[in-house]
């Protein structure tokens, strides 16, 4: 069996359907699920890794641990971890700013104080440390759909943001294929995109003009902080305006584990147009 932790969301739900498609017995964990959230076949197990885990399966042959971001900012890594002790391998999904980030808070130290409890659990482990995801975009959809416009800052800086579909098929092939054990694997997209090219990418998608506007650092940050903590919202502000080089490369460990490129935000846009039009 393997288990898949926050299963319902960008890329455990994909995660889930590949594992079930490859033919492997899936049990699928989020704070809400229900048996019509997953593919027939697959157990759904309402647990929220928070609390005493005594709902999750006690052995199973393999895990792909995703922390939600409370839990990731304020829980115990070592109690969190220990639940997955016994299972046969942890696939711990990251960040990549544990290595471009490290004094930060929200995107470095807590994401490697996870990365250190998983490597300290005694079982298997492999660590995927993605960059920015192509469905952040989702976040632009409100305005597409309502006045064809885009409001973002930095328009012109560009990062090589990865699509949430391609890490939960690098995490069925690290979960499923021998090889990866004690592994630690960059995830970005295949090139570097601004803010204005992705607004142009999702108006091509829809086939309709999008407007795109440049906000200001104060615009955009008064805007995330209606939904995310000042210290997570002011890293992110960091990243996408003033990228170190390693954020703005892209990185081959996708191609080299999926034999074939990772996924263009244009891509990505086309998939998922129903989400803008």
């Amino acid at each position: 069996m393997i288990v898949v932790t926050g299963a319902t969301g960008n890329v455990g739900r994909t995660l889930v359907r590949l594992l079930t498609e490859q033919g492997h017995e899936v049990a699928a964990v989020s704070r809400r699920i229900t048996q019509a959230d997953v593919p027939p076949g697959v157990q759904a197990i309402t647990a929220d890794l928070a609390q005493p885990a005594a709902d999750l399966p006690a052995t199973a042959d393999a895990v792909f641990l995703l922390v939600g971001g409370d839990l990731m900012m304020t829980g115990d890594p070592t109690a969190v971890v220990t639940p997955f002790a016994n299972y046969g391998k942890i696939v711990l999904l990251s960040s990549q700013g544990v290595v471009t980030r490290p004094d930060s808070l929200s995107h470095g130290q807590a994401f490697a104080a996870y990365e250190q409890a998983v490597m300290d659990s005694g079982t298997d482990w492999t660590i995927l440390r993605p960059g920015g995801f192509a469905s952040n975009a989702y976040a632009w959809a409100p305005s597409v759909k309502a006045s064809r416009t885009v409001s973002a800052p930095f328009g012109d800086v560009g990062l090589p943001a990865i699509d949430p579909d391609d890490i939960a098929a690098v995490a069925a092939a690290v979960l499923t294929r021998p090889g990866h054990t004690k592994a630690s694997y960059e995830l970005t997209g295949p090139a570097s995109t601004t803010p204005l090219q992705r607004a142009a990418a999702i108006a091509d998608a829809i086939g309709e003009q999008v407007t795109f506007t440049d906000q200001t650092r104060e615009e955009a940050r008064a805007q995330m902080l209606t939904f995310m903590p000042a210290p997570v919202a002011d890293t992110t502000l960091d990243i996408i305006g003033t990228p170190t080089p390693r954020e703005q490369t892209v990185s081959p460990d996708v191609e080299k584990i999926l034999g074939r490129p990772a996924t263009t935000f244009a891509d990505w846009a086309r998939r998922n147009a129903a989400a803008f039009a």
